[in-house]
């Protein structure tokens, strides 16, 4: 997934570009709104991550830019955290807030929520290969069976489904199905993926890739 990460401080820039990268999302920085909006003709990033206070063009009106161009969720991020200010930001269209200083993990976890709640609200069936998968009734339909798989494999199916052939980061997986402060071994993800392995057609299948995590491929008809 593109977040679009704008901010004037170029070691904010680099710290949550830093972050962001190891949690194996792809960042498209920019310095300010202007610059922010040229990407638009070029990339339609999946979540924009804004700062508030900012030369040329300040959050909330990018935020507001952001939402009628490209309808994207916007997490702000700013020095300020009073209750006029949130209000200003969530009114301009934000879909949340964190305030500096900040814990990059609380920052991860809340761009983690946001991307869940607009993973309901669109791509509502991904097909691949002979499986279709719906994330409204939870069902993982392969030809005429249908199968209702615990919450936790059908969240981590969704997620390897929804970019066949993409190397998912272990640490990436365990965050976005089980959350940010899981305190649990890997071992409970090998458990998961193991238990998918054994319900998918054999024309998909998960992959491991050592020393880095899984990919869902699926076999040319």
């Amino acid at each position: 997934m593109k977040i679009l990460l704008v901010d004037d401080d170029p070691n904010i820039l680099e710290l949550v570009n830093i972050h962001l990268s190891q949690a194996g999302y792809e960042v498209i920085k920019a310095t300010n709104g202007l610059e922010a909006l040229a990407f638009l003709d070029e990339e339609l990033p999946d979540l924009a991550v804004v700062d508030v206070m900012m030369p040329k063009m300040d959050g909330y009106t990018l935020t507001k830019r952001l939402r009628a161009e490209a309808d994207i969720p916007v997490l702000l991020l700013t020095a300020k955290g009073e209750l006029e200010d949130k209000e200003k930001g969530f009114l301009a269209g934000s879909d949340d807030y964190v305030v500096k200083p900040f814990e990059p993990k609380e920052l991860l976890f809340r761009i983690n929520a946001i991307l869940r709640r607009y993973d309901k609200a669109v791509d509502t069936i991904i097909e691949v290969g002979p499986m279709k998968i719906n994330r409204q009734s939870y069902e993982v339909s392969i030809g005429k069976k249908v199968l209702l798989p615990p919450l936790k494999e059908f969240e981590l199916l969704s997620l390897l489904s929804s970019k066949p052939n993409h190397v998912f980061e272990r640490d990436f997986l365990i965050e976005r199905v089980w959350g940010y402060d899981y305190e649990g071994d890997e071992q409970t993800l090998n458990v998961h993926i193991k238990r998918l392995r054994d319900k998918l057609p054999e024309e998909v299948k998960i992959v491991t890739v050592r020393g880095v995590g899984y990919k869902l491929e699926v076999d040319a008809p």
